[in-house]
């Protein structure tokens, strides 16, 4: 605990202090618990990544499929205002940035090999 102390001519600050000391155990268990979560979910990232796009069925599949917004996210409205609001939750999906990064190769496939506008499948 530290003490500071301040004196000015009519006013006396004193405040104390207190310095949190982590609990090493479980700081070096977090890292540990991410770690083996990377190590488990790796190999399907890697697979997500893998997949090419060649057929357009199966591009306009995974643009259906996939949206292009986060669906979760929503305005509360009560008797016509707006009382809270629920934050989009999609980045908290393990595979969030592998679902995009497939969703946008799909797009890229019909736009460039098949010549198909994809208006249709950038409004959710």
């Amino acid at each position: 605990m530290n003490m500071i102390c301040k004196n000015d001519s009519s006013n006396v600050l004193v405040s104390f202090v207190t310095v949190p000391q982590k609990n090493l155990s479980s700081a070096q268990s977090q890292p540990r618990l991410r770690d083996s979560w990377n190590f488990l979910l790796q190999p399907l990232r890697q697979r997500l990544d893998q997949i090419e796009i060649d057929d357009p069925k199966t591009a306009r599949f995974l643009c259906t499929l996939i949206p292009a917004q986060c669906p979760f996210e929503r305005d509360i409205v009560l008797f016509g205002r707006k009382v809270g609001h629920i934050p989009p939750l999609c980045k908290l999906n393990p595979f969030y940035e592998q679902l995009v990064s497939l969703r946008f190769r799909a797009l890229c496939f019909l736009a460039d090999q098949c010549g198909e506008d994809i208006d249709r499948y950038c409004h959710s």
